[in-house]
């Protein structure tokens, strides 16, 4: 399908857009949403969207500038439709010297007029399939490994702080502010009886896309979306003051507010306690979950006070099996699965009483499974098929015992899945792997680090490579540096010691070295054979 990216800084015309027309109809997915240039230059990157609907005015980067760059960096794709408040000829002038297939005034725009402008588009990338077929067929960090990156912090997952910071910086997310604040939402739908499963997700997914615009507005935060109802937000400042009790609960509220206006939806929020090292995320997530234990219709926003008497937590301590769990879902090991599962299950049976620390458990364990195995949801719903709503019946159950029965029912279907298809999901690691290893050919590329990025074991990443590749993981490193040190050489006219530099090499000496490993020839030679001088005959060696 064509991807396509709506960029608005106001998320009332994101959502607008969004539910205009149907896009599935069109053969287009809407594969993200940014509220200016800047962000959405990062969603292109990792997307590849053909198609971006663009306003033109914006904070931080506007659209003529998003339009500018993109066309400076990929060419003629994507493809811009522009926004309009109201017809400034000038910009809409410079918008044509981008290509734009077309301009919309946001006060006349209708289904009719946003269709016409798709067809144009589509018409359009018909006539450079040429370019579509040439072009990068994918990016390294896909939204699951982001989506993986939050779910670890939430948890306190990560290894080590080494492994966090270098997954945060090839995710290019700072955490350089002087306070945090985690907070869990929950979606509630009654008022809309007895929607499809389709139009369900449409309608939770539009609505924790919103909210999380709407957040990021009064406060800049991080944010993912746990299962169709439930969703996590990470808020980031730089002033502690600026996550006072009622100033964030005022952000919270006006985006519940909104939500619940524009969908007629119910969203509860449990808020926790600020804390000022981002490894400490996991501590504030804690008590947000608590504190979304007791929230209800007529107090939807329940903040974290540390002057709460309950003695025992409800929330479910899932980084007491960070080990086995991490190991289990990244390395699809099904023996440590079930017996991690099994563990869980006894400790529940054990506590016969504790229903919401074994509820908060498995919702927990869902959340994991959806968001860090490749086609999360389609598995889900297959592993509870037998109910009528599905893996979501966990939400109207009463009893421990109804837990265990369903965690029973999702340990054996998760461990067929992984079973089933372990070798197709190992090979998609080893995809983003390699795509990730493409994207950095030109660093230092070590094991140790590039398994931290992924969060896996160096052993484990070596093997799999190995097993997957036919070569090792440090000799496909050098194959990938010398396929692009070739290309250096000849097409951009390098000289071989500005080539080994900018490729990561220790020296000159040792590039030679590695490229005379790799293609039988050293550098030199290889620019003799295929450098054509003036007079025909082969050019002089650099």
């Amino acid at each position: 399908m064509i991807k396509l990216l709506i960029v608005d800084d106001e998320p009332l015309v994101q959502i607008g857009i969004k539910s205009m027309i149907n896009w599935e109809e069109y053969g287009i997915e809407v594969c993200g949403t940014a509220m200016n240039g800047a962000n959405a230059l990062d969603l292109i990157e990792e997307y590849s969207p053909e198609i971006v609907i663009t306003d033109i005015r914006m904070p931080i980067m506007n659209g003529l500038e998003l339009a500018k760059t993109c066309r400076e960096k990929y060419g003629r794709i994507p493809l811009f439709i522009f926004l309009t408040s109201y017809e400034e000829f000038q910009l809409i002038k410079e918008a044509m010297t981008y290509e734009a297939v077309d301009y919309l005034i946001k006060l006349e725009l209708s289904a009719d007029s946003l269709a016409d402008a798709v067809k144009k588009a589509k018409n359009r990338l018909e006539n450079l399939q040429a370019v579509v077929k040439a072009k990068d067929p994918g990016r390294p960090l896909l939204q699951s490994y982001y989506d993986k990156f939050i779910l670890r912090l939430l948890h306190n997952l990560f290894d080590t702080e080494e492994q966090f910071h270098l997954q945060a910086k090839d995710l290019k997310l700072t955490f350089t502010d002087a306070c945090y604040c985690a907070a869990l939402f929950e979606i509630r739908e009654e008022s809309h009886g007895s929607m499809d499963h389709a139009k369900l997700m449409n309608l939770c997914s539009s609505t924790y896309s919103m909210a999380r615009d709407i957040l990021n507005k009064h406060v800049p935060c991080y944010a993912i979306s746990l299962d169709m109802k439930h969703f996590a937000v990470i808020f980031h400042v730089q002033k502690p003051e600026d996550l006072s009790g009622a100033q964030l609960q005022s952000a919270v509220k006006n985006a519940v507010e909104m939500v619940h206006n524009y969908f007629n939806v119910t969203v509860l929020a449990g808020i926790g306690s600020p804390v000022e090292q981002p490894l400490k995320i996991c501590e504030s997530y804690q008590d947000a979950r608590q504190a979304f234990g007791r929230t209800k219709s007529t107090a939807p926003i329940i903040q974290f006070s540390q002057d709460d008497t309950q003695s025992v937590k409800n929330a479910f301590n899932i980084a007491v099996f960070k080990n086995d769990i991490t190991k289990a879902f990244d390395e699809f090991d099904t023996d440590v699965l079930y017996r991690t599962l099994s563990e869980i299950i006894e400790l529940f049976r054990a506590h016969p009483l504790r229903f919401l620390q074994a509820v908060d458990g498995a919702c927990n364990i869902l959340y994991l499974a959806l968001s860090l195995l490749p086609d999360g949801e389609e598995n889900m719903m297959e592993i509870f098929s037998s109910y009528s709503d599905g893996y979501r019946s966990i939400y109207r159950f009463t009893s421990v015992d109804q837990i265990i029965e369903w965690m029973s029912i999702l340990r054996d279907g998760l461990c067929e899945v992984l079973k089933s298809k372990r070798k197709t999901y190992k090979a998609h690691v080893i995809t983003n792997v390699q795509k990730y290893i493409g994207s950095h050919v030109s660093e230092r590329l070590s094991l140790n680090e590039v398994a931290g990025v992924f969060g896996l074991s160096p052993n484990y990443l070596s093997i799999l490579f190995k097993k997957n590749c036919q070569v090792g993981f440090s000799e496909y490193i050098s194959q990938a540096k010398i396929a692009k040190a070739k290309s250096m050489l000849l097409e951009q006219d390098m000289k071989i010691y500005e080539v080994a530099d900018r490729l990561g090499f220790e020296s000159a000496f040792y590039f030679s070295k590695v490229f005379k490993k790799v293609e039988g020839i050293s550098p030199r030679e290889y620019i003799q054979q295929n450098t054509i001088g003036p007079d025909g005959e082969q050019g002089d060696t650099l």
